[in-house]
């Protein structure tokens, strides 16, 4: 029988009864939307190759041990599995989620799941080119070592070398920009929650 016929339940049942190729059949098969999925949440190659990988460390340990029940579907699972360790980095990093690489700030990267409403889009969208107009109004000094640590995720000792000024002069220009992005977002009323 060709691979691509057997159902997943069915390659889960082999593997789990010893045949080793049913588990590479499985994820050649799903690896494109996981890690697309991960990619999402992390923007970044190598995170997302991590993640991807320890979540079928953690399949194959709950294959071996008996954790995978039959009415589980295979594929959100395995999803489930990879949102719970995308979740974990964050925690473990403690730090803002990354941006994607064409420098657009967004604070819903982690926030929710990709199927948003049309609604909750627009809304979305609007916060994000207000905040982005609203940074663009503050000090270059402070604009820029916002932007160095929300976009581009650098540390303060990144962005100390970076700009030639002292951790502290860093640390003071983050403190006011974001006093100065709160006073303009109360100024405007703009809510970033919906």
């Amino acid at each position: 029988m060709r691979h691509e016929l057997i159902t997943d339940a069915v390659l889960v049942k082999n593997y789990i009864n010893g045949d080793e190729s049913s588990l590479s059949v499985l994820i050649n098969r799903h690896k494109q939307k996981i890690y697309s999925f991960i990619y999402s949440k992390v923007f970044d190659r190598d995170i997302t190759e991590d993640i991807f990988q320890d979540a079928f460390i953690k399949v194959i340990k709950n294959l071996k041990l008996g954790k995978y029940n039959e009415e589980g579907k295979f594929l959100p699972w395995v999803m489930r599995i990879s949102h719970n360790l995308v979740i974990d980095h964050f925690r473990r990093n403690n730090r803002m989620p990354k941006f994607d690489n064409s420098g657009e700030f967004s604070i819903f990267s982690v926030l929710g799941d990709t199927a948003l409403n049309a609604e909750k889009q627009l809304i979305k969208e609007q916060v994000e080119s207000d905040l982005r107009r609203l940074i663009e109004e503050l000090p270059d000094d402070q604009k820029q070592v916002l932007t160095m640590r929300m976009y581009k995720d650098m540390s303060f000792k990144e962005i100390s070398e970076r700009t030639g000024v002292s951790i502290n002069t860093a640390l003071g220009r983050m403190r006011y920009a974001l006093i100065n992005l709160r006073k303009v977002i109360d100024k405007n009323n703009i809510v970033l929650t919906n």
